[in-house]
């Protein structure tokens, strides 16, 4: 379940207005669904104090704040958000706010575009902001957005830090850098490189890390690396030197989980990382032909079971598993 009201209840089960106004933050500057939003608090407090006061604070903490004015989600989201909370503020008959009508009318005949900035905020305060497409699939790749399992292997890197200090860190199919950010800004790895293979998500990738920040010129270092899983040589992967592999929902294909097996026997051959895959299981039987190649290339998995924070707002009813593979 994304962050929602049953998330943030004080211990006597009633909503503070602090968690809801954190609760808007989160959630509005990752672009969550609009009904995963606590409405209702909002909608109560409207309703017994006939005053626009606590609308004003919910923008303050979206439409106004400076990270909306750096990195905005996009022109019908935010469109959306505000009619959503005049239409709350008019219902309880409320005064007009001024600041919210002005807010609406900068998004009115503003311009949609096929790419919009989502940020997902970081629990040591900061944010991982990247430009991701609109559409789920664009211009033949699934790699311009950020993916469920790649939000749940960013918070279990967040609660299971000493898997990446000090050491060098390859993920393969970054997509748009989402869990690479995250573990770059607060894991302390000592190299990090990005890897895919499909010319315009390395292109974003390459971007979304500037973003944020980060180069082969900072700490950690940073490469952003073309990598085929097909082709990928034994020299290759030693220059790399990992010591943690990761990758998150790349197991979406019958096809594309056979020419990972084999990757993964290639880094297997040449050193001993700990290698870490996280998937959304969206086809039963995919996932287990996935299995089944690791277990006729002799890689043994075993499923992380730990519990992980919520951090990020992301559908929790989807299945998602990380596995841990050795020989």
């Amino acid at each position: 379940m994304e962050h929602s009201e049953q998330n943030q209840t004080s211990e006597n089960g009633t909503l503070k207005a602090e968690d809801v106004l954190k609760d808007f933050q989160v959630s509005f500057f990752a672009m969550s669904r609009l009904p995963s939003f606590p409405w209702t608090f909002v909608q109560k407090d409207l309703q017994s104090n006939k005053s626009s006061e606590f609308i004003s604070e919910i923008l303050k903490q979206t439409c106004l704040h400076p990270l909306c004015r750096k990195f905005p989600p996009s022109v019908r989201f935010r469109r959306l958000f505000l009619l959503e909370l005049i239409k709350l503020q008019e219902a309880a008959d409320c005064d007009p706010l001024d600041e919210l009508y002005d807010a609406l009318g900068e998004v009115i005949g503003a311009e949609e575009t096929s790419e919009s900035y989502k940020s997902y905020l970081l629990p040591g305060g900061g944010a991982v902001s990247l430009l991701e497409n609109v559409a789920l699939i664009s211009e033949g790749t699934t790699g311009l957005v950020t993916w469920e399992a790649a939000l749940y292997l960013a918070e279990w890197a967040l609660d299971h830090q000493q898997h990446f200090i000090g050491r060098t860190v390859l993920e393969l199919g970054s997509g748009v850098g989402l869990t690479g950010i995250t573990v770059c800004h607060c894991c302390s790895p000592n190299r990090f490189v990005f890897s895919d293979c499909h010319s315009t998500v390395l292109q974003k990738l390459r971007d979304n890390v500037r973003l944020n920040g980060l180069s082969d010129r900072t700490t950690p270092e940073v490469d952003v690396v073309q990598l085929d899983w097909t082709t990928a040589t034994e020299e290759q992967l030693r220059q790399i030197g990992a010591d943690t592999v990761i990758a998150a929902d790349v197991v979406y294909d019958p096809d594309v989980a056979v020419s990972l097996v084999k990757l993964l026997s290639t880094i297997l051959k040449c050193s001993s990382p700990e290698i870490l895959i996280c998937s959304t299981i969206r086809n039963p039987e995919t996932y287990s032909g996935f299995k089944l190649q690791l277990e006729k290339a002799g890689i043994s998995h075993q499923v992380m079971t730990d519990a992980v924070r919520q951090v990020f707002p992301y559908n929790r009813l989807s299945a998602i598993e990380l596995i841990r593979l050795y020989r």
